[in-house]
C-alpha cells in the first residue's frame, strides 16, 4: 500500500459513508486543526468565548457533513484545503452577524472552485500556519516521548529534549554528560539520533495530509520557512 493511499483527504472523502470507523478518523482530524481554527478565528477579532462557539460550530458541520464538501486531493494540500474551508466558513459567519440574521443554525458553506485558491497570508493566515506547525511538531514530540517511554530511555529523553528542536551546540553537552554520567561525544551521539527520529516522525505527520512526494516537500519546505520565522519573532 502506499504511504499516501491513507490520508486525511482520504478520510474526509470517507466521511460521508456514515461509518462509525470513518467518524472516528474525521474526530481525530478535527482534533489535530483545533488549535490552529482557534487561533485564526481569534486573529480575526472574536473575544474567547465567541472563538470557542465558532470553532466548535465548524467541526460540528464537518463533522457531521451538513456542508457541500467537494474535496479534491489532487490538490495536494490538506492543510490549505481546510484553511480554505475556514475562511469561507467565518465569510459566511460575517455575512451572517452584518444582515443580523443569526438563528443557531450552521450555515451552508459552498465549496467551489474560487474557494480552493491558496489564501492569502494575512495575520490570520499566518497564525493558522503557525500554530499548525506548532501542533505537527507537538504530536511529533509526543510520540517520540511514547516510544522512549516503551524502551525505558524517559530519562535520557528528558536530559536531552532542549537539543531537540534548536540546533545543539557541542559546548553545553558538557554539563548534560556531567549529569548522566557520559562523555560530551556519547551526549552528541544520542542527541543526533533523537533529532534524526524527530524528523522522520514529523515527516510521517505531514504524510498523513498530502497526496504525493511532491506535495510532501512543500509541507517540509513550509514547516521549516514557519519555524524560522517563530524563531526569528
Amino acid at each position: 500500500m502506499s504511504r499516501f493511499e491513507t490520508t486525511q483527504w482520504s478520510v474526509i472523502l470517507r466521511g460521508q459513508s456514515g461509518q462509525a470507523e470513518a467518524r472516528s478518523a474525521l474526530e481525530t482530524i478535527c482534533n489535530h486543526y483545533r488549535n490552529p481554527v482557534l487561533g485564526y478565528i481569534r486573529e480575526h477579532g472574536f473575544n474567547a468565548a465567541d472563538a470557542e462557539d465558532l470553532t466548535q460550530e465548524f467541526f460540528t458541520g464537518l463533522l457531521e457533513q451538513r456542508w457541500d464538501v467537494r474535496a479534491d486531493p489532487r490538490r495536494g494540500r490538506f492543510r490549505t484545503f481546510m484553511l480554505s474551508v475556514l475562511r469561507h466558513f467565518l465569510a459566511n459567519e460575517w455575512a451572517s452577524r452584518c444582515a443580523g440574521k443569526r438563528g443557531g443554525q450552521l450555515r451552508r458553506v459552498a465549496f467551489d472552485e474560487a474557494m480552493l485558491e491558496a489564501p492569502s497570508e494575512t495575520s490570520p493566515e499566518r497564525e493558522f500556519n503557525r500554530v499548525w506547525m506548532l501542533t505537527v511538531v507537538d504530536r511529533a514530540r509526543h510520540r517520540l516521548e511514547d516510544e522512549a517511554r516503551v524502551a525505558g530511555k524517559q530519562a535520557l529523553l528528558h536530559a536531552l529534549s532542549g537539543f531537540l528542536v534548536e540546533a545543539p551546540d557541542p559546548h553545553d553537552y558538557a554539563d548534560v554528560a556531567a549529569a548522566l554520567e557520559m562523555k560530551p561525544n556519547t551526549v552528541a551521539v544520542h542527541v543526533h539520533r533523537l533529532r534524526q527520529r524527530l524528523r522522520e516522525l514529523i515527516r510521517e505527520e505531514l504524510t498523513e495530509t498530502v497526496c504525493d512526494a511532491t506535495a510532501l516537500d512543500a509541507e517540509l519546505r513550509a514547516l521549516r520557512e514557519l519555524a524560522d520565522v517563530d524563531h526569528d519573532g
